[in-house]
């Protein structure tokens, strides 16, 4: 009998000394838990877990209106990649090298840190050839040949802005919607809204490739669930014998043993739930019954021997070793075939203060033939179509140089004005460049995209009204696009 049972059992008690010891214990395991578990006996937000986890397709239980897009494969590239070396062309930056940006152009803006010691602001443009496409019109610098091959299935944004200056506030804005941890990512609001479409795979899988040595390292609040139930966290994949920790089952203990302390888990979860109410329980119930059944699938995704040599022509050799971007890219193929609804590869190593023209040639190495070729793949296998593919960073370059310019060597700022990213597939007008620059590429003159435009349009083509996606916490209700964002139609099909 339970210590709830026990104590409804009794009518009243006769004396103060009958009261405490009939319930010292559930006294003593209410102090306990309330150490080691804080949240559970707030009550914000207990409805919208209740109902979660009656439903395990997502809280919506289904969507506002029809959807677009089914999954999204998000390939960000931490760090902030050059538009000026990549999409944005501006040739008037090469005539006017070396000269000192207008006050006009700049107009008081401010700069981050790392150039308080420098006193003058000279223009540098890129080293590097542009080319036009000839239907798209957009440009593509000689580093990006690949993703200029599928200029026609992808929209090009160059108008994107934000609002944080350094590298952690802008990566967390740019998933989760806010400058300070602690809300909850694009993915998890995904696994949250919409549920999974795979019983025996996470909703939100995030890998991490790094594509120098010396790339800043990335917060793990990128991918965390916030104030929503942990489960709904990213479950990150990593490269190794296991693909993710703590999955297999140690020396001794058998897949039926497992199976026989799951079951007696949950005949304690039942009886520890009717006494507490705590959500948290079931979410991590839920976290052990997922990792059970990913001992089987987890292993059969991540074995590449069906893979066909032309695969590995298309997307590179790299992608045969476990850790890189080639590798996870073709992974997020193998996981959308599978329906996992929101895959997140995080690439690091965009950061360029300084060496820019060396460093983000081997950047763009590593991420345009993988990139292209995820597009490419999932066009021919039919996925395109309902699966969205971004492309991006967390903020853009400043069209002036860090520091000196030499021949052969410069440097660019973090720029949150104004920064290129590409869509593509899930409902996205193909072959579109959206969004444009003025000739510094310093303001953005046509159709600015904010980020939480960008999150307000993602979640759109999930099928999502982004005012209507909410969690109350802390006696507020919360969304992605916090208090804010517009779905830009223009770029839609």
């Amino acid at each position: 009998m339970s210590y709830l049972k026990e104590i409804q059992a009794n009518e009243y008690f006769k004396t103060r000394r009958e009261f405490l010891q009939k319930t010292s214990r559930g006294l003593g395991g209410l102090a306990l838990g309330s150490l080691l578990f804080p949240n559970f006996l707030k009550a914000s937000g207990s409805a919208e877990i209740d109902r979660q986890l009656v439903n395990n397709r997502g809280i919506l239980g289904g969507t506002h209106h029809t959807p677009k897009a089914k999954r999204v494969i998000y390939l960000f590239q931490s760090g902030g990649p050059s538009q000026f070396e990549l999409f944005d062309y501006k040739p008037e930056l090469n005539k006017r090298q070396g000269e000192e940006i207008p006050d006009s152009v700049r107009g008081g803006q401010r700069v981050s840190g790392m150039l308080a010691a420098q006193s003058s602001f000279p223009l540098v443009g890129s080293q590097f050839e542009f080319t036009q496409h000839p239907k798209t019109g957009g440009y593509f610098s000689k580093l990006m040949p690949n993703t200029a091959d599928i200029a026609e299935d992808i929209c090009m944004i160059n108008s994107m802005h934000t609002d944080a200056i350094n590298h952690e506030p802008a990566v967390i804005f740019m998933q989760t919607g806010s400058q300070q941890v602690g809300r909850p990512s694009i993915g998890s609001w995904m696994s949250y809204g919409l549920g999974s479409s795979n019983d025996n795979l996470p909703s939100f899988i995030v890998m991490l490739s790094r594509g120098k040595n010396g790339a800043q390292n990335l917060n793990m609040q990128a991918w965390n669930s916030g104030f929503l139930p942990s489960h709904h966290q990213g479950v990150r994949f990593r490269s190794g014998h296991d693909p993710v920790l703590y999955l297999s089952n140690p020396n001794g203990i058998t897949r039926e043993r497992r199976r026989s302390e799951l079951d007696y888990l949950a005949e304690l979860e039942a009886e520890q739930k009717e006494v507490w109410g705590d959500p948290e329980i079931d979410s991590k119930l839920s976290q052990y019954e997922m990792a059970y059944r990913m001992q089987s699938s987890v292993p059969e995704i991540a074995d590449l021997s069906d893979e066909p040599a032309y695969i590995f022509n298309l997307y590179g050799e790299e992608a045969r070793i476990p850790g890189t971007y080639a590798y996870n890219c073709l992974m997020a193929r193998r996981l959308a075939e599978r329906d996992v609804n929101f895959i997140q590869l995080y690439h690091m190593g965009w950061d360029q203060h300084g060496n820019l023209p060396d460093e983000i040639t081997k950047m763009a190495m590593s991420s345009d033939k993988a990139s292209a070729a995820l597009v490419k793949d999932l066009k021919q296998r039919g996925l395109l179509e309902d699966t969205l593919v971004i492309w991006g960073g967390e903020f853009g370059r400043t069209s002036f140089s860090q520091g000196k310019i030499t021949k052969s060597n410069y440097g660019r700022d973090h720029h949150p004005r104004t920064f290129s990213a590409w869509m593509a597939g899930g409902g996205i007008k193909p072959g579109k460049v959206y969004g444009k620059t003025d000739p510094f590429g310093y303001n953005i003159v046509e159709n600015p995209v904010h980020v939480h435009d960008f999150q307000a349009t993602l979640l759109h083509l999930l099928g999502v009204d982004h005012e209507r996606l909410t969690f109350k916490h802390q006696g507020r209700r919360y969304r992605l696009t916090d208090v804010h964002g517009h779905v830009v139609k223009d770029i839609l099909a």
